[in-house]
């Protein structure tokens, strides 16, 4: 008769890479519940671009614009800067269904993003990747996708 334990022998042990990029996804997604995501360090130059963000004269954008803000992150991980850059200067967000003032926060999140995935790689001292910066992005937009809320 097998016993209720025998399944975590059975089990194999998890990487710890693949640990730590689930525990990142799901601390980034805790974030991104938040409106606005919290910032660390605020450049003055950058601040005053996302100002209305955080003085809460902008709401919780759509779930739209925090999809398209991982589409654009993950160009920008993976140096994919010719997709990047027609996306941006032929407005392809619109074409997406986000307005014209979904640009700013479209940009802010796309911006917090990249330096959370940044800051990883510096913290790790470059063992995370851009290749494991990316399935961190996948592990996070699959969480998000799960809860519905307050993304709507």
């Amino acid at each position: 008769m097998a016993s209720r334990w025998d399944y975590l022998f059975e089990t194999r042990p998890v990487p710890l890479i693949d640990h730590l990029l689930e525990e990142v996804a799901k601390l980034l997604a805790k974030d991104l519940h938040q409106w606005p995501p919290p910032v660390q360090e605020v450049d003055l130059e950058v601040g005053r671009q996302f100002a209305p963000i955080f003085t809460g004269e902008v709401p919780r954008p759509a779930r739209a614009v925090y999809d398209e803000a991982l589409r654009l992150s993950r160009w920008e991980l993976a140096r994919e800067f010719d997709a990047y850059d027609d996306y941006m200067r032929n407005k392809r967000y619109l074409e997406r269904g986000l307005a014209p003032t979904d640009r700013t926060t479209l940009l802010f999140l796309n911006r917090w993003l990249v330096d959370q995935m940044l800051g990883l790689g510096e913290a790790t001292e470059g063992r995370v990747n851009r290749k494991l910066m990316l399935q961190c992005m996948d592990r996070l937009e699959a969480r998000l996708r799960l809860v519905q809320t307050p993304f709507s």
